[in-house]
């Protein structure tokens, strides 16, 4: 070996010990978790899950799974590794909430959760850490529930969710993960009562929420926790929509398409907000791409996600670029994801078959259009806006056919 050739091994040799000296000191395993006797505030639990829960977000649940189950190997008898599981779980069944495919495995990983977590909040001086995970079990196994009308189910978890967000709440400074269950607790303990009445007898015992402290403390949870930042940007992204705050809502959805782009709940979130704030081109490229994950059956992406795509696109094309045959076209592919999400009685399949309907009208498909109005006043709901357009519609529809029988007579 040459001298030149000598010195480059050695330098080479040398760059790689003080590469591997500088990851033992940047994460030793053991050094760690000798320092942080939980897991949430653990650095290095952060740095080996932080791509796992990227995966997760970005729908590689397969990535995702195998780092989860490391984790849950590393640490058997703590609740985290059991409650990203759980969470993977949940954010399959996100995209449509009517698919009970996952219900069963999300239930128990989040029951193993609580398990774990009831052992350690009993043999823990620091109640705060299993407090968290207990709640934060709690409150996924309720909202499933709901969502399957399991009301009594729902509300047994949804009141043990409660009694340990209780006990986390004002103690962000611990950890800025228990911010968030003040964030939630403050807007839905206000949002609820507002918009079910009939549930203000039974939140009557509990303290009265604040909504807008309650998106404050989600937006600072958005902003500083690990492992609920993206879970508040989701719930945050609803809120905005809710109160009408619609340029706050695209903002949030733009940045979580760009941080997640193959997660079909903030594209089509994304696809959605720019539409309604005019943001046309944005929109239709979005929805165009959501169509196309579609046809390609990626992961996530299904009919729910296609009703709002196609709704977009065939809304551009009847109104901005006044091509009604790719408008039909694309009006009656919204009709038929909807028809597939078993939701034809939401806006978008009425507003579809509206649009059809005065298609059909300028075409002087006069009978085809009355179909489609008839439809909309009969099934649809009587205060929606598609219903009074449709009666609008009809009345049009009677005037031109008498005007026509007129002229015949005439």
């Amino acid at each position: 070996m040459t001298p030149q050739l000598t010195k480059k091994w050695l330098l080479t040799a040398w760059l790689l010990g003080l590469a591997f000296m500088a990851k033992a000191q940047l994460y030793d395993p053991s050094a760690f978790d000798k320092k942080y006797d939980g897991l949430l505030k653990h650095p290095g639990v952060q740095i080996e899950s932080a791509e796992a829960i990227n995966q997760m977000y970005n729908y590689k649940f397969y990535d995702a799974d195998k780092e989860f189950r490391w984790l849950r190997l590393r640490y058997p008898k703590h609740p985290m590794p059991y409650f990203l599981l759980g969470l993977a779980e949940w954010w399959k069944i996100v995209p449509n909430t009517d698919v009970t495919d996952y219900d069963d495995k999300c239930i128990m990983y989040m029951d193993s959760t609580i398990a774990l977590a009831e052992k350690l909040y009993d043999n823990s001086e620091n109640k705060l850490e299993p407090a968290f995970f207990l709640a934060a079990a709690y409150a996924f196994k309720g909202r499933l529930y709901s969502e399957r009308k399991k009301w009594t189910k729902a509300t047994f978890a949804g009141k043990n969710a409660l009694k340990y967000f209780q006990q986390c709440k004002g103690n962000a400074d611990f950890s800025p993960e228990l911010l968030f269950g003040d964030g939630m607790y403050n807007y839905y303990a206000q949002w609820i009562p507002e918009n079910y009445p009939l549930l203000k007898p039974i939140l009557m015992f509990f303290p009265k929420g604040n909504k807008q402290q309650g998106i404050k403390e989600l937006e600072k949870t958005a902003n500083s926790a690990f492992y609920t930042r993206v879970e508040a940007r989701y719930f945050l992204l609803q809120i905005y929509s809710m109160e009408n705050q619609y340029e706050k809502a695209y903002e949030m959805a733009k940045y979580m398409t760009e941080q997640y782009p193959d997660n079909p709940f903030f594209e089509r979130y994304y696809a959605r907000s720019a539409f309604v704030v005019g943001k046309i081109a944005e929109a239709e490229r979005l929805s165009k791409d959501i169509l196309d994950k579609i046809s390609r059956s990626q992961s996530g992406y299904e009919a729910v996600s296609g009703r709002t795509a196609a709704y977009i696109v065939a809304y551009i094309n009847q109104h901005f670029y006044k091509n009604n045959a790719l408008a039909k076209e694309y009006y009656q592919k919204s009709i038929d994801f909807a028809k597939q999400s078993n939701s034809t009685n939401a806006g978008y399949y009425w507003s579809s078959v509206l649009a059809l309907g005065k298609i059909a009208m300028q075409e002087k498909q006069y009978d085809q259009a009355q179909a489609y109005f008839n439809e909309v006043t009969d099934k649809a709901e009587r205060k929606s806006s598609q219903y009074k357009e449709a009666k609008k519609s009809l009345d049009e529809w009677k005037k031109i056919r008498r005007e026509e029988r007129r002229k015949r007579r005439d």
